[in-house]
């Protein structure tokens, strides 16, 4: 990955971990799911594809992936002149990066404990 492409994934990351309470949830099976979905639905948003939210669970997610995407026009404007296929790579690149410092990099012990 290149230097520009890391400063970028840093950018929308920074934007989450300030704004976005719903990197808090307090099991590991929980923030997976949550990054999986709404940032491939926040993907989907950036590179106009269409999505039908059939289940309740699917427009909570679709909720915070519009909200983000918002957030992401708005604030990062480079979004909006880049390739699709770049807006993916970022886009995969801030889930890895959201994973490790959610679940994996994570101090949390709670995080995986089956008593809680």
């Amino acid at each position: 990955m290149d230097d520009l492409t890391k400063d970028r994934v840093e950018q929308l990351i920074d934007c989450i971990m300030k704004k976005c309470l719903w990197q808090f949830h307090s099991r590991t099976w929980d923030r997976e799911r949550q990054n999986e979905n709404i940032l491939r639905m926040t993907t989907q948003i950036l590179c106009d594809e269409a999505f039908d939210a059939k289940t309740l669970e699917d427009k909570c997610y679709w909720v915070d992936a519009v909200c983000l995407a918002d957030d992401y026009k708005k604030k990062f404007t480079w979004l909006l002149g880049i390739e699709k296929s770049e807006i993916k790579l970022i886009m995969q690149e801030v889930k890895n990066r959201l994973d490790y410092l959610t679940i994996t990099g994570s101090l949390n012990e709670e995080l995986n404990d089956p008593l809680y």
